[in-house]
């Protein structure tokens, strides 16, 4: 079966699904503010679960897989990227170099989370480990983190300025964009409600699209190599997890989680990944991960060469 066919009236309808309820989401928290109803504003968590679910209907529209048609893919993708602030031509080029180098130690930078050896660890000055240690606590990956990168840093395409006119355009029609629909938003409901209503949404999808991306490569026993030793199916296979979520989390995150097999054939559209597991079940115990094990991975902040596995910063002083 060549699972890289997507059935086109099952993408409709599954973009159908995700964009109506996170519209009526919206129109209901907005509600609970202009009326005073206060514990409306429970709304905005499911309208964040929505938000993250057309961010993975982007991404796999970035892969080509979601019509499989190119160009139904990248204006729908485009599209999206104006209600995730992701612009869709920027970012879809900064993940392709994540795919092509995931895993490889000199290939580090682009599209990834930055992650130092031990040795590049303790080759910093004391500045230099203060702000990895920074950049690495919970609270600015999970917390601050999100509202840098989806409000401002997106709104330039940072790493590739330099790479012609097409990261600009994205970035700058996206900005574009962004701004006019928040305008007529504004003009109709009010520059608090808005601001009340969207930003957590934002902030709250962002954090749990991070969250996503981190445990997918940030595992103990994920797999990284370099030089004539990295192999783009061992780096695809052992470097990104799967990802064992409940199944309203799996419905809701567009089975991300069953990221190796994603890592090893991106052209498979999200809904038929679970089609892989179920005629290949070998593949569900490489890289699982459950949500319990998964909150253990926040320790995990540097690469072990001699181990080589993903240890924490007490361990690593416990080497030194």
């Amino acid at each position: 079966m060549n699972y890289r066919k997507p059935h086109r009236g099952r993408s409709a309808f599954e973009l159908a699904v995700t964009v109506i309820p996170f519209a009526i989401l919206w129109a209901l928290s907005w509600a609970a503010v202009h009326y005073g109803f206060w514990w409306g504003l429970l709304l905005i968590i499911p309208a964040a679960g929505f938000l993250l679910r057309l961010f993975m209907i982007q991404h796999d529209c970035g892969h080509g897989s979601f019509f499989a048609h190119r160009h139904s893919d990248d204006w729908t993708g485009r599209v999206i990227g104006v209600l995730t602030l992701t612009p869709y031509d920027y970012w879809r080029r900064a993940h392709a170099l994540h795919h092509a180098s995931a895993g490889n130690l000199d290939e580090r930078g682009v599209g990834d989370i930055t992650t130092l050896t031990v040795t590049e660890y303790r080759a910093l000055s004391r500045w230099g480990r203060l702000g990895y240690r920074l950049y690495r606590h919970p609270a600015i990956m999970f917390g601050v983190g999100p509202a840098w990168l989806f409000i401002f840093k997106q709104r330039l395409p940072f790493g590739m300025m330099r790479s012609g006119a097409q990261p600009w355009v994205s970035t700058m029609a996206t900005n574009f964009a962004i701004a006019l629909l928040a305008a007529i938003l504004i003009w109709f409901v009010g520059v608090i409600p808005f601001l009340m209503v969207h930003l957590p949404i934002v902030v709250l999808a962002g954090a749990a699209g991070i969250w996503l991306f981190y445990v997918q490569h940030q595992f103990e026993e994920t797999h990284w190599s370099q030089g004539t030793e990295w192999k783009f199916q061992e780096a695809a296979l052992h470097g990104s997890s799967h990802y064992d979520l409940p199944l309203v989390l799996r419905w809701l995150t567009g089975n991300i989680g069953i990221h190796h097999v994603h890592h090893l054939s991106s052209r498979v559209p999200y809904y038929r990944l679970p089609e892989v597991l179920r005629d290949y079940p070998e593949l569900s115990n490489v890289g699982r991960i459950t949500i319990l094990q998964s909150l253990r991975c926040v320790k995990l902040v540097l690469w072990d060469e001699g181990r080589r596995r993903l240890i924490s910063f007490r361990e690593a002083r416990s080497l030194a």
